[in-house]
């Protein structure tokens, strides 16, 4: 079977979009291994399906895989890519609506910039020290679509992402699902650069929207940064995160970065 494919990239957290409006594909764990393997298929951190959204919620609805196969809610950087990949295939200007497993996300559009709007963040807990081979860690966690850890570093460039993130990722205190991992560098007031291990990719990806979304929530509850905050990640290019507070609780959270297309192709199943 040929399936064709849209390559896509924002921020360099890059992804296999494909078209199934038709609801004709079916992918199993394997197949999403398969092609997001760098080596012996197409290469990407995640692929994402356009589905009907039978809810009638949204206009439109995603299926989303981890390259390592599994399912997962929400993702920042692909949400963007996904508001692209709808205008392109259907034509739609302005803004569109898709649902995710973390609820119905807003898409809007300014030239290869797309902001989304998140769900409402939850479980934020500040300041736990969790022990580790580094020593005790202060941790801080903000579930904002899917699970984040933030540690605060002195040089992101030093940071041991791929050490300290594997062990905090599947740490006891994150039990039973586990964590993504955010590393942390405080730059100048109202900007921060994030390194990010994530779930699911099980390594370093340069660069994670959900991921920017909790280091920039977190940094502002821990050193007041207004919104909005510029996130600066590991592929270089720069985010937005903005916010508004309401009864101590963070609403209208939205996410502006790039969506590039890369190249569209087929690869035989």
């Amino acid at each position: 079977m040929l399936l064709e494919f849209t390559k896509m990239n924002g921020a360099g957290n890059d992804f296999i979009l494909i078209d199934n409006r038709c609801s004709n594909i079916r992918l199993t764990p394997e197949q999403v291994v398969r092609l997001c393997h760098r080596q012996r298929g197409v290469g990407a951190d995640g692929v994402l399906l356009l589905i009907p959204c039978a809810s009638g919620k949204a206009d439109w609805a995603w299926e989303f895989y981890n390259s390592d196969g599994s399912m997962a809610d929400m993702c920042g950087n692909g949400a963007r890519c996904f508001a692209r990949f709808i205008q392109k295939v259907t034509g739609v200007n302005g803004r569109t609506t898709f649902e995710t497993g973390a609820g119905v996300i807003t898409g809007t559009f300014q030239g290869d910039q797309v902001t989304v709007n998140l769900t409402r963040p939850r479980d934020q807990r500040l300041n736990e020290w969790v022990p580790s081979a580094a020593g005790k860690l202060a941790v801080h966690s903000l579930n904002t679509g899917v699970p984040h850890a933030v540690v605060f570093v002195p040089d992101a460039d030093k940071a041991m992402v791929q050490e300290s993130g594997a062990e905090l990722r599947y740490h006891e205190h994150f039990k039973p699902k586990g964590t993504n991992v955010n590393f942390v560098q405080v730059l100048a007031p109202g900007r921060i650069r994030v390194r990010t291990y994530e779930r699911g990719v099980e390594g370093e990806t340069l660069a994670c929207g959900t991921g920017v979304t909790a280091a920039a929530l977190i940094t502002h509850r821990l050193h007041q940064f207004a919104s909005p905050v510029s996130v600066q990640v590991q592929g270089g290019d720069l985010l937005e995160v903005s916010f508004r507070e309401e009864n101590g609780e963070f609403a209208d959270v939205n996410l502006k970065g790039p969506a590039q297309f890369v190249f569209d192709g087929r690869v035989d199943l």
